[in-house]
């Protein structure tokens, strides 16, 4: 048996070289996960129709309306550009200037240029409050006329007293000319009506004074002895009399009455300021014979409240 074969010796440049470097394989694409696929329900057959939405509307556009040939006539021309319209438009059909020119206002009496009854801008703005003020201000002078005329104040407190309250007022003093046995001045005054003043004959009066003046609205005279029509007519009642007021700066007012023949109360409207004393002249009676007074059973003086 032959002996094997030395190995053969590298040489230094076979030792020195290097390995054949080879590519890299492309890297594999990453793998998607695969969505199962779900099967679209089977239609039942006895699911309800429901309903359908409307389709959204479209708009039309617009027609151009064909010109006719004859459109530009022989009009009045416009004052800004001379061109010829329609008699009929309004506006210029080439530069929308107004065809009819404005007129011109007439000029403002000098009294309607003073706020507040001077023009507006606007038609008719500020008509309905300019005659209100002006309404406000007659009224106004007229009352003021009122105030300081003689008249105007009778007229003003007149109305105050039927605007107003009443109310009673007892005289601080009574006196008369003569009066009955029995049947003194005082009776008539004091609040009840089974007494009574019994005048001796016509011209007899009654005089009450009152402390503090006051507005005397009226009076309430109970002519006779009583309520009773029997004792009513029994006795001697007035039925004209005269009524004399003094005031606090020394006038004197004469009024002239004139009583029903009826049992109740008289009423009399009278409307004095600063009344400081009344007195009640009897000039008529009725049933008067056989020398008995005259009975008047009760005066009451009212005062503005």
């Amino acid at each position: 048996m032959a002996p094997p074969a030395p190995p053969r010796p590298r040489t230094a440049p076979e030792a020195e070289r290097p390995a054949p470097v080879r590519p890299a394989a492309p890297a594999p694409p990453p793998v998607q996960p695969v969505r199962p696929v779900r099967p679209a329900p089977a239609p039942e057959a006895d699911a309800p129709i429901s309903a359908v939405q409307p389709a959204k509307p479209v708009v039309r556009r617009p027609v151009v309306r064909p010109v006719d040939a004859d459109e530009a006539p022989d009009g009045p021309p416009c004052p800004a550009c001379g061109t010829p319209n329609l008699p009929g438009r309004r506006f210029c059909r080439r530069c929308a200037e107004p065809l009819r020119a404005k007129e011109e206002a007439a000029p403002l009496p000098w009294w309607r240029t003073v706020w507040p009854f001077r023009r507006r801008v606007r038609v008719r703005s500020g008509r309905a409050l300019r005659r209100i003020l002006l309404v406000l201000a007659v009224v106004g002078l007229l009352f003021l006329g009122f105030l300081f005329l003689p008249a105007g104040r009778v007229l003003f407190e007149d109305v105050r007293d039927k605007l107003g309250g009443t109310a009673e007022i007892s005289p601080s003093g009574v006196s008369a000319s003569g009066e009955a046995p029995g049947h003194p001045a005082g009776a008539a005054i004091d609040g009840v009506t089974n007494k009574y003043w019994g005048a001796p004959a016509l011209g007899s009066s009654l005089t009450c004074t009152f402390a503090t003046p006051f507005r005397l609205v009226g009076i309430v005279v109970h002519t006779g002895a009583s309520k009773e029509p029997e004792e009513f007519r029994r006795e001697p009642r007035p039925i004209r009399a005269e009524l004399v007021v003094e005031t606090a700066d020394g006038t004197v007012h004469e009024k002239k009455l004139t009583f029903n023949d009826k049992p109740g109360q008289q009423e009399v409207r009278t409307g004095i300021s600063d009344v400081v004393s009344v007195r009640l002249v009897l000039r008529e009676a009725a049933g008067q014979d056989g020398g008995r007074p005259i009975a008047v059973g009760e005066v009451e003086f009212f005062k503005r409240t």
